[in-house]
C-alpha cells in the first residue's frame, strides 16, 4: 500500500516505511521529529518543474504531465520505491505542501498504484 502524508502532520503507525520525496527540506521540520526512514529527492520534480509550479491548481493538470514525463527518466528510482512498498507492506510517501491534492506525491503514488 501506497499513502501520502504531509511530514507536518504526526508519524502513525499505519505509515510504515517513511520517505520524503521533496526536493527541498520542509521548513520548520526538526530531522529527529520527522521520523524519516529515507529521503528521496532525486525523484522529486526538477528544479525548473517546481518552481513554474508554484503550486497553483490551475496548472495541476500540465504539472502532472510534466512530471510524469520526469519520472519516466528515474524508472530506477520507481523501481526502488515499488520494491521498499514490497518489502515494508506500507510506504508512506512525505511532501511539505499545504494542498494535499495538488503536489507531487499524489502523483508518485498514482504512477507506483499503476505498476503494481
Amino acid at each position: 500500500m501506497v499513502r501520502i502524508a504531509r511530514i507536518y502532520e504526526a508519524p502513525t503507525q499505519q505509515d510504515g516505511w517513511r520517505v520524503l520525496v521533496d526536493r527541498l527540506w520542509p521548513r520548520g521540520v526538526k530531522k529527529e521529529k520527522a521520523r524519516l526512514d529515507e529521503w528521496m529527492k532525486e525523484v522529486a520534480p526538477s528544479d525548473d518543474l517546481r518552481k513554474w509550479f508554484a503550486h497553483k491548481a490551475e496548472r495541476w493538470a500540465e504539472f502532472e504531465r510534466r512530471y510524469r514525463a520526469e519520472l519516466g527518466t528515474k524508472k530506477e528510482l520507481i523501481k526502488i520505491l515499488a520494491a521498499m512498498e514490497k518489502k515494508h507492506g506500507t510506504i508512506t510517501l512525505l511532501f511539505g505542501a499545504k494542498d494535499s491534492e495538488h503536489n507531487q506525491a499524489v502523483v508518485l503514488r498514482n504512477v507506483l498504484k499503476a505498476k503494481a
